[in-house]
């Protein structure tokens, strides 16, 4: 049987938003349904162009992302002002679903072990806008964080990924035979450090996109057995197709081709109330990542954000910091979380120019909801929008250097002027 997906994508923003994302995305032809999962998910139905290069996309109000893989947040199910901690977490899909569930005054430590895929994680991040997500680059094995500190963790390790074998069919001779070995080694490393880092009663959603028994049902055996985390039964989520396996009890299983997604497996586990930390939980925690910047630097008051097209109230509850000339957001929550000598990074806000925020284009969640009309470019026209992103200035009779970029009461983000003229400057 030849596999269809489902193309798929999730809106980001609040709930007040979503009709205007979606006549954005009807504005360019684009069609559409809800998904029976989750209000948030929707599957396309006409793809007139690349969904990518959408507008929706490029101002980071959807986030395409196949069904399956929606399925992870969704079963770790945070509640809002939560923290979790993504220990495998690029390219950003399952850590931007997460921020969106714990809300604007939850935390989400997302950590990404390469350095190439660092990047991608954070610039998804924060075209999504999520301030309430930090990012750190360690070897997730070697977490140093607080032992017995996280209410909630989600694990998507790297494996052989058999079922995206529809789109990647390279992966079935890639991964087979002895490499497997490594996969779950590592797998079983991950798990290690994860349940160290669980409080007794926390949550752990373990997740992979193969359907390779060897790191789906084993591995969750491993972890009853060896860790003594207890399997916690998932109802199965409305629109898929399920396979059942011996030892798959209350765990997950996509059936790829006949829900029309990636195979998937998901379980979620417990750690019990009596869990006493020791042993691995113990290891000294020291500083080794890279890429990142230490939160110490200088805080900034709130003067130095205001301006006509940065409102600092709409911040969550945190500090803002200047790290060299970069401006970013540090959470509160994560100062009480996160050991002093751990290396992370905050969300961009801008930079610091002469003493005040040079607000980054695409920061859109901290535009003044009742922006002054000399400082609100609003327009109505998509190829007006269009226009400026490939390069061309429009004239706006604005006064200023700079203004927010509105679609029909949708912030979009900040354009610079130069004598009335609004110019792009998104990257």
């Amino acid at each position: 049987m030849t596999k269809t997906l489902i193309r798929s994508f999730r809106l980001v923003c609040p709930e007040a938003y979503i009709p205007l994302v979606e006549a954005l995305l009807h504005a360019q032809g684009y069609d559409f349904a809800p998904e029976p999962f989750s209000p948030l998910c929707r599957r396309l139905l006409n793809e007139p162009r690349p969904l990518g290069g959408s507008l929706a996309a490029f101002f980071g109000y959807i986030y395409i992302q196949d069904r399956s893989s929606m399925l992870p947040p969704l079963a770790l199910a945070p509640a809002q002002g939560s923290a979790v901690l993504d220990m495998c977490a690029s390219p950003g899909s399952k850590t931007g679903f997460l921020a969106q569930l714990v809300g604007k005054d939850g935390f989400v430590l997302a950590n990404e072990p390469s350095p190439q895929r660092l990047g991608t994680l954070r610039h998804n991040l924060h075209r999504m806008n999520v301030l309430q997500a930090g990012t750190c680059s360690y070897s997730g094995d070697v977490l140093p964080l607080f032992p017995a500190s996280w209410d909630a963790i989600l694990l998507d390790p790297p494996c052989s990924g058999w079922g995206t074998a529809a789109k990647h069919p390279q992966v079935l001779n890639l991964w087979k035979g002895a490499k497997i070995n490594s996969l779950t080694g590592l797998q079983q490393c991950l798990l290690r450090r994860a349940c160290a880092l669980l409080r007794s009663g926390g949550r752990l959603v373990y997740s992979t996109c193969t359907t390779n028994v060897d790191e789906n049902e084993a591995q969750v055996h491993f972890a009853e057995e060896e860790l003594g985390l207890e399997r916690v039964p998932l109802p199965p989520f409305p629109g898929f197709a399920w396979d059942a396996l011996p030892g798959g009890e209350g765990t997950l299983r996509v059936n790829g081709t006949l829900s029309q997604a990636q195979g998937f497996y998901v379980a979620l586990l417990r750690k019990p109330e009596e869990t006493v930390p020791g042993g691995d939980e113990d290891q000294e925690m020291v500083a080794g990542g890279h890429g990142a910047e230490r939160p110490q630097g200088q805080v900034l008051p709130p003067h130095v954000l205001a301006s006509p097209t940065c409102d600092p109230a709409q911040l969550p509850q945190g500090r803002v910091m200047l790290f060299g000339q970069h401006v970013r957001f540090v959470p509160d929550r994560a100062l009480s979380l996160l050991p002093p000598s751990f290396v992370w990074q905050g969300a961009l806000l801008g930079s610091l120019v002469g003493g005040v925020l040079d607000t980054a284009p695409r920061l859109r969640a901290l535009l003044p909801a009742q922006a002054a009309s000399e400082s609100r470019l609003e327009l109505d026209d998509i190829n007006d929008i269009t226009a400026l992103l490939s390069g061309q200035s429009l004239h706006t009779g604005l006064a200023g250097r700079t203004a927010s970029l509105w679609w029909r009461g949708l912030p979009l983000g900040r354009v610079a002027l130069k004598r009335g003229r609004a110019v792009a400057g998104f990257k």
